[in-house]
């Protein structure tokens, strides 16, 4: 059953790729507003999220801030990006693979969303960081996965820095999220999406403003500390990884 449906959505996905996302990076190169494009590609995202089998139950949306803040959850799974997106009220930027950037039309569409190209195993590049500061304060909300790659077993890994650096200088809030499921639904090394439930917890804002850049390693310790405090007992930090 999960191969058929698997199948179903990477055909349903293929034909929105070549057909209908060209119609949308029309309309917004047309308009110069991506939001229309972005909203559709979402609602598509939670569409094949139902077909799949998958169940997300979001917590916590009222702990998003007005304006610009930035989101820091833990990363166990292909599944995060989507299913994080396309549950949020409002349209945020991401950091993504730069090889996805290489795939025609899919990174026209990435690049009118926003979306920030980062090489494998973190945000290495200064423009890269540059770009999401300037998005930032632009007032786009930006989703950042610190631990900077998958888990490979669903327990939270120690985070990297980058994340905090850009918080600290764009001057927004950062709001904690806990992805709790998706490890066990789509592994890591596995082309398989099996049915089940994911929950997203968000988590209390904490203010970036309120620390120096001398100070990051006490925001960074926060927040990992409040994802890890979220995340079911199977994906909290093992025990001597670093990690709260």
């Amino acid at each position: 059953m999960a191969a058929a449906r698997m199948l179903l959505a990477g055909i349903l996905t293929a034909f929105a790729v070549l057909l209908g996302l060209p119609l949308l990076i029309l309309w917004t190169r047309l308009t110069g507003d991506p939001g229309f494009m972005y909203r559709t590609s979402m609602r598509y995202c939670r569409f094949i999220v139902r077909l799949l089998g998958v169940r997300v139950r979001v917590e916590g949306l009222e702990n998003l801030p007005p304006g610009a803040f930035v989101l820091a959850a833990n990363h166990a799974s292909n599944l995060d990006p989507p299913i994080l997106l396309s549950s949020l009220p409002r349209r945020a930027s991401i950091f993504a693979k730069r090889e996805l950037f290489r795939v025609p039309i899919f990174a026209t569409g990435m690049r009118a969303a926003r979306f920030i190209p980062v090489d494998r195993g973190g945000m290495k590049a200064t423009a890269g960081l540059a770009t999401a500061v300037a998005l930032l304060k632009g007032g786009l909300p930006l989703a950042i996965f610190p631990e900077g790659t998958r888990s490979p077993d669903g327990r939270l890994r120690p985070f990297k820095k980058g994340a905090f650096a850009i918080a600290i200088e764009a001057g927004v809030p950062i709001v904690p999220v806990a992805i709790a499921g998706t490890h066990r639904l789509l592994r890591r090394g596995d082309s398989t999406i099996r049915p089940g439930e994911v929950t997203l917890r968000l988590g209390p804002a904490v203010d970036a403003s309120a620390f120096t850049v001398a100070q990051r390693p006490e925001l960074l310790a926060r927040i990992e500390a409040l994802v890890a405090a979220a995340l079911p007992p199977d994906q909290q930090p093992a025990p001597g990884s670093g990690a709260p």
